[in-house]
């Protein structure tokens, strides 16, 4: 009977230890699927394309796209419920009801998860947008790439929201692992070799990290957050060093997702491989998945050890932007796809540049307003990035993707090449690009104010560095063409663009001017605590 089964008794000369509780039905949780919304909508909308695919006949796989898309659009959708009154837990390991910092509970919708989702599967829905003649030029196997792209933002939505490091590595290989096919999609030798590299680097990175979880969780006895933080403060001695050493181990997961120095080697090559909505997707929502996974583990997890993470944190955001600033200086503007590895060495130099915050936190650990600042200049980069791949495709389709290739742009298409020089301006924090400058000065602002002056310095030195290449890249788009270069006979008819395209300029365009009008509808994500 399961009423005598509630403890420990004797059967002769035998103990029985009895399993049971005397309240069986507290071991069931009810989920909160309106917490849950945004990841799991993404993951339904990616098992319907699968099985769609199945039975639509050939000619009819466009609208495989468009499910994405909308599938998307829902999950964005889904966090406007989210926005308002106090955080949502959903999968707790105790009864966490009217607590305050939700320590027990693996999945929290609070104001950090929301800004890192609305950055994930927005930057998905574009790459989405901006896929849609790419796999029909390319002849890419629709299904299975928009059942990956579909996948893989799946992941970068669930780990914000990850509030114990066994997701947290869970969300991360969600994000990874279709980015990898993906990358290797494109049939003509280079996605393969692209996609090689990629996976070669991250195997490594996430064996490293998954070490590192085994100390952490051996010398703090959990694997929820502000558990680990508790135990890491509470534990012996003798197991300090062990402790600090799955620290660092642990960040090499999220350091080679937001390509920081020095697990950035992939970033050129992987780029220039891959299908080219793939290298902004990647520059973006692969990104924002490493930015939030690195904040997380820093500022909760780790907490405890917050001067030593900060100062390796500084250490890398300067080595980081110094060296993909200088890489996209040496790179030469005539090679082929000189452009798609230009917009890779930046956005190794802005992965710096988003490190910062994130260094500046570990110096005001009672306090995670620095981390605004990295979420609101991750919001502004991604839409003047992924908005430059886009008119990078765009020209990609008359001619090709050097550099050199952009010269007199602005006389073929006047408003493609007026996009393209918001962009780059933006990137470069330069007027008209005003919500760039703005991010710049936030960014800059959150250094100086944790006492990191000589951070703030060095960005200041690359930020004047960068705005060479950009600068430079932007004059080709009004530079007359010289006759030398000009095509014999008539010219080739210019080509028009793709609805989706077309979309996705002018969605990333229209986003960039409204916000450098208004800048404050993003910066407002730092006037107060993300959590």
């Amino acid at each position: 009977m399961l009423g005598t089964a509630l403890g420990p008794h004797s059967t002769g000369q035998t103990t029985v230890t009895s399993l049971a509780v005397a309240n069986p039905g507290s071991l069931i949780q009810s989920v909160d699927w309106v917490a849950i919304a945004p990841p799991l909508i993404a993951a339904l909308a990616a098992l319907v394309v699968l099985v769609t695919d199945l039975f639509l006949p050939a000619q009819h796989k466009k609208w495989l796209g468009r499910l994405t898309a909308a599938g998307l659009a829902l999950a964005l959708i889904s966090l406007l419920p989210l926005t308002g009154g106090s955080p949502r837990a959903t999968f707790c390991a105790q009864n966490v009801t009217g607590a305050t910092d939700n320590g027990g509970c693996s999945y929290v919708a609070d104001h950090f998860a929301l800004v890192f989702q609305l950055l994930a599967l927005g930057g998905a829905l574009i790459a989405a947008l901006l896929s849609v003649h790419t796999v029909e030029d390319e002849k890419l196997p629709g299904g299975e790439y928009w059942f990956l792209l579909l996948a893989s933002a799946t992941g970068a939505a669930l780990l914000p929201a990850s509030r114990d490091l066994a997701t947290l590595v869970i969300a991360l290989e969600v994000a990874s692992l279709p980015a990898f096919a993906l990358v290797a999609l494109r049939r003509d030798g280079r996605g393969a070799e692209a996609a090689l590299k990629f996976f070669l680097s991250s195997v490594t990175a996430t064996a490293v990290m998954l070490l590192g979880v085994g100390f952490v969780y051996a010398a703090s006895g959990s694997l929820h957050l502000g558990a680990v933080a508790t135990g890491l403060e509470q534990a012996p001695a003798q197991l300090k060093p062990l402790a600090e050493a799955g620290a660092v181990l642990t960040l090499v997961g999220f350091a080679f997702k937001v390509a920081a120095v020095p697990f950035h080697f992939w970033v050129p090559d992987t780029y220039t491989g891959a299908p080219l909505p793939v290298a902004g997707y990647l520059s973006v929502v692969g990104k924002a998945a490493g930015l939030a996974g690195l904040a997380l583990a820093t500022t909760i997890a780790f907490r405890p050890y917050a001067h030593t993470w900060g100062l390796a944190l500084a250490v890398l955001a300067a080595v980081t932007m110094t060296v993909g600033n200088v890489g996209a200086l040496r790179q030469r503007f005539d090679t082929r796809h000189s452009a798609v590895r230009l917009l890779a060495w930046s956005s190794v130099g802005q992965a710096g540049y988003l490190l910062v915050p994130l260094a500046a936190a570990g110096y005001a650990p009672t306090t995670t307003d620095p981390l605004g600042a990295t979420a609101a200049y991750a919001l502004i980069y991604g839409v003047v990035n992924l908005g430059a791949f886009g008119v990078v495709a765009a020209v990609g389709r008359r001619a090709g993707t050097s550099v050199d290739d952009f010269r007199g742009l602005f006389a073929r298409n006047r408003w493609t090449a007026l996009a393209l020089a918001f962009f780059l301006l933006c990137l470069a924090g330069l007027p008209p690009g005003v919500i760039g400058l703005f991010g710049k000065v936030v960014v800059f602002r959150a250094a100086v104010d944790a006492g990191l002056g000589w951070l703030a310095v060095v960005m200041a030195v690359n930020v004047v560095v960068a705005l060479y290449y950009y600068l430079l890249w932007t004059a080709r788009l009004f530079a007359p063409v010289a006759p030398a270069e000009e095509p014999a006979g008539a010219p080739a008819p210019e080509r028009r663009l793709p609805v989706s395209l077309t979309a996705t300029l002018g969605l990333t365009a229209s986003a960039a001017v409204v916000l450098s009008v208004a800048p404050q509808l993003v910066l407002q994500v730092v006037g107060g605590s993300l959590f």
